[in-house]
């Protein structure tokens, strides 16, 4: 079973390329973010023909996820429970679904903005409520998705050119590190043996070319997950090219 998940920054304006990519890499499951368009404005048509389910939460803003699976798509949950606002609104940050014997969370975290924006006390809030998610299960379970969170200086190209800011700050770290508290592993690390895996390059300064890069989107699975996995890598060739998003999708082969 092949699982990935993307930050495809806009379905719309990416879905020949997330097509071609599915078609090529036997996809079995991927978990999308910042859609950028409402649900009902997502591609469902094309995606069933290439045999794929969609599940998706948007609003038509830049955030919004989906899980497209092709080996069933059961038991559908849109948000945290008791997840955070913001303005007093709660975002369409969070989408879960039972794929085949797989539970699978697509979370697209806060981006935090500054230190000092109250973006920022809420990406806190939202990293807090996501450890909530994790349950006590035998069966394979992760979360997924862009994190915003670099967890170590290791997934920073440089980290002096980030002092101070959001994605290296130590109580991001140690909120996610309280989320694989509750047993679950970040299973990116395995993918250094393909390179340093960096996931996100911004669009501007050629930092892709030069790669000044950070690892921010992540697979945190299970024991059960854990213990299936075969490889996990960055696929850093979906970054090239003439309209590509400034991710690149990450891929877990479980043997599940």
């Amino acid at each position: 079973m092949r699982i990935a998940t993307w930050n495809v920054n806009s379905i719309n304006a990416r879905i020949d390329r997330v097509h071609a990519w599915l078609s090529a890499n036997d996809c079995d499951v991927l978990c999308l973010q910042e859609l950028k368009c409402a649900t009902d404005d997502v591609p469902v048509e094309s995606l069933r023909e290439l045999g794929y389910e969609v599940a998706a939460h948007g609003t038509g803003r830049w955030n919004g996820v989906a899980i497209i699976s092709r080996v069933g798509l059961d038991d559908v949950q849109r948000n945290l429970p008791r997840q955070p606002t913001f303005k007093d609104e709660i975002e369409p940050r969070a989408i879960a679904a039972t794929c085949g014997p797989l539970r699978i969370w697509s979370v697209y975290v806060p981006n935090g903005r500054d230190v000092d924006d109250p973006h920022y006390r809420y990406k806190l809030d939202f990293l807090q409520t996501l450890g909530e998610v994790v349950v006590d299960d035998e069966r394979p379970f992760a979360i997924t998705g862009d994190m915003n969170v670099c967890p170590t200086d290791d997934d920073v190209w440089d980290r002096s050119e980030w002092k101070g800011t959001t994605h290296v700050s130590e109580p991001e770290r140690a909120a996610l590190a309280d989320i694989t508290g509750h047993g679950l592993t970040d299973i990116i690390p395995r993918a250094l043996k393909h390179g340093k895996p960096f996931t996100f390059w911004d669009y501007r300064n050629l930092d892709f070319p030069k790669n000044r890069g950070l690892r921010i989107d992540l697979i945190l699975a299970n024991e059960a997950l854990r213990t299936a996995v075969t490889d996990v890598y960055v696929d850093r060739n979906e970054r090239k090219g003439k309209g590509a998003s400034d991710h690149a999708p990450v891929v877990a082969e479980v043997n599940v």
